[in-house]
């Protein structure tokens, strides 16, 4: 009788986890508020063979993996844009395998050394190597933080990247919004 009751309590438990893990990660998504924005670009080689705005080839297929996330994570185009700054201003839209503080030196603000990696440079916290090497992988891991930004579509958008990448200069990614705005109207078409 004891051991049924505590299977009920552990099975109980379990499922309330479950809901609790389901509402963490679907509420998130549920504030986008944008209209998502169909992207249909499974062909690279429907891409423009002589690029956008200075953009071509794996990275214009990088973009594309970051619109596609964002799309199927309920983002529209607004939100596409941003993802396509960051990685813009992140890695230049090339998944790459080290960062900051192989290029440059710098280290976290309490002096131990970097650890940013993928098209997002992102750091330890945000998941596993494998998965910040992943470029849907990583770009769901930006939308999530990025969906957890209060009213982030209000916010100018290199302030809103600012709030989930937390990096030096809020102002940084602001260089790349004609860019990305570019990238995403030419990869965007109608499913």
């Amino acid at each position: 009788m004891q051991r049924r009751r505590l299977l009920r309590r552990i099975a109980l438990a379990v499922g309330l986890v479950a809901v609790v893990t389901a509402v963490a990660v679907l509420i998130p998504f549920t504030l986008a508020h944008e209209k998502p924005l169909a992207v249909c670009l499974s062909d690279p080689s429907t891409f423009p063979s002589s690029g956008v705005a200075g953009w071509e080839g794996e990275q214009l297929e990088n973009a594309a993996t970051v619109m596609q996330t964002a799309a199927s994570l309920g983002f529209g185009r607004d939100g596409q844009i941003l993802g396509v700054m960051t990685a813009m201003g992140e890695s230049s839209l090339i998944n790459i395998d080290y960062g900051d503080w192989e290029t440059s030196g710098f280290t976290n603000p309490d002096g131990s050394r970097t650890t940013s990696i993928g098209l997002f440079q992102q750091q330890d916290w945000w998941g596993s190597v494998e998965q910040r090497m992943d470029p849907a992988t990583a770009a769901t891991l930006f939308y999530e933080r990025l969906a957890r930004v209060p009213d982030w579509q209000s916010l100018p958008q290199s302030l809103a990247i600012h709030r989930v990448q937390i990096n030096l200069d809020p102002q940084y990614y602001s260089r790349y919004a004609a860019d990305a705005a570019a990238v995403v109207d030419a990869l965007s078409t109608p499913c």
